[in-house]
């Protein structure tokens, strides 16, 4: 599989050396050099450094190719504009982002983007924590 991940943070350099690793094709995508650098030697993908809501950063990336996106910027707006782009301009067959606010995740299901909230994450993370434990 060939996949565009964009932001190279904690979440996305995570990403994109696990699915190298496992033999994919991976580019990540951030306007920070500093975050590409820190990639750890074992990531064999490409990077490119710039803003992913530039037109020509993305082309960079060869999205037209890609089988997957995925959005794991700091920025939920970023997210959501990459994404669409990916969906409506490149066909982008999968295409994932990284939502903080829940009440946002609708909109970006309703143009097709699936999320992950940390938020929402958290929360059940820890409801699951509080309840009793259950008999067996």
């Amino acid at each position: 599989m060939y996949v565009v991940i964009v932001g190279c943070g904690r979440v996305g350099a995570r990403l994109a050396t696990s699915l190298s690793a496992a033999g994919h094709s991976v580019v990540v995508v951030d306007s920070a050099a500093a975050n590409l650098r820190a990639l750890p030697p074992e990531f064999s993908g490409f990077t490119v450094k710039g803003d992913a809501g530039d037109a020509d950063v993305l082309r960079q990336t060869k999205l037209d190719r890609a089988d997957a996106l995925v959005a794991v910027t700091r920025d939920d707006n970023l997210n959501l504009l990459v994404a669409q782009t990916a969906r409506a301009l490149y066909r982008t067959p999968i295409v994932l982002a990284r939502c903080y606010d829940p009440e946002r995740e609708d909109v970006y299901r309703t143009l097709g983007v699936e999320t992950v909230s940390p938020t929402s994450l958290t929360v059940m993370a820890f409801l699951d924590l509080l309840e009793p434990p259950r008999k067996r």
